[in-house]
């Protein structure tokens, strides 16, 4: 190998070691999280129940449906923070949930990715 090939390697070697430390240290914990999907969800119930509960009932049970949202947040936290699971791959984190809400909420399945201190929510199934 000559000089060049060398110091390529050391470049692009450094390069993916920066960027795994990056990763690693900025894997988000189960307590953002929780914050994170205590905040999705309640912002999906907002946008999708609570507007369905309008069209088919009236706008006066809209306000009744964000009122109860707003007030079942502490609920909703500890059903997710007891229906999620992480596997930590140190430079990311996978979170599955089951979230099964009381009835006639619907129950759903949702993945999300943690990475670089941000969270994605690649599927979200209804069940």
């Amino acid at each position: 190998m000559n000089y060049m090939t060398l110091k390529n390697i050391g470049i692009g070697g450094i390069i993916t070691v920066g960027i795994a430390a990056i990763a690693f240290l900025t894997n988000p914990g189960e307590q953002k999280y929780q914050r994170y999907a205590d905040s999705a969800i309640k912002t999906h119930f907002r946008e999708r129940i609570c507007t369905q509960v309008s069209q088919d009932l009236g706008v006066w049970l809209e306000s009744q449906c964000h009122i109860l949202i707003n007030t079942t947040s502490p609920y909703l936290a500890e059903v997710v923070n007891q229906q999620t699971t992480r596997q930590n791959f140190l430079l990311f984190s996978i979170y599955q949930a089951d979230l099964a809400l009381p009835s006639p909420l619907p129950k759903y399945h949702l993945e999300t990715i943690g990475i670089l201190g941000n969270f994605y929510t690649y599927q979200a199934k209804k069940l």
